[in-house]
C-alpha cells in the first residue's frame, strides 16, 4: 500500500515538474519572439531614417547642382 502512495506521489511530482518545465520554455519563447520583434522594429527604423537621410542628401546636392548650372549659364 505504502508503494502504491509513493508511486502516485512520485508521478504528481513527475507531472508537476514537467508542467513547470512547459510553462518556462514558453515563456522563454515569448521573451525571445518579444526581443525579436522588438530587434526588427529597430532595424526597421534605422532604415527608414537612414533612406530618409539619403532622400534629403541627395535633394539638397541636386539642388546645389541646379543652382551651380544657373549661375554658369549666366557667366557665359
Amino acid at each position: 500500500m505504502a508503494s502504491k502512495g509513493l508511486q502516485d506521489l512520485t508521478q504528481q511530482v513527475q507531472g508537476a515538474a514537467q508542467e513547470a518545465v512547459t510553462a518556462a520554455g514558453a515563456a522563454t519563447q515569448q521573451v525571445v519572439d518579444e526581443t525579436t520583434e522588438t530587434g526588427q522594429k529597430a532595424m526597421d527604423q534605422v532604415a527608414k531614417s537612414t533612406q530618409e537621410t539619403i532622400d534629403k542628401t541627395a535633394n539638397q546636392a541636386s539642388e546645389a547642382f541646379s543652382g551651380l548650372g544657373k549661375i554658369l549659364r549666366l557667366l557665359k
